[in-house]
């Protein structure tokens, strides 16, 4: 009798993990589908910051900082 609850519980262990790595799957294709869902609008975001007024404004003080750093 004890063989078979044993092998009840080494079963029982078996499901979870599986159940884990369903879950696991579940939310890599979410992850997906959202990143696909969302590219474009990604995309728009990074050309915007590359160019935008405020990169250029940054980069200048940057600049400024490490030159007047530098002089010492």
């Amino acid at each position: 009798m004890k063989k078979i609850e044993i092998g009840i519980v080494k079963d029982e262990a078996a499901q979870t993990s599986a159940e884990y790595v369903l879950i696991l799957g579940g939310i890599i294709v979410i992850a997906l589908v959202a990143i696909i869902v969302y590219k474009n609008y990604v995309s728009g975001v990074g050309s915007s910051l590359n160019g935008g007024s405020e990169m250029n404004s940054i980069n200048g003080n940057l600049t400024q900082i490490n030159k007047t750093l530098n002089k010492t």
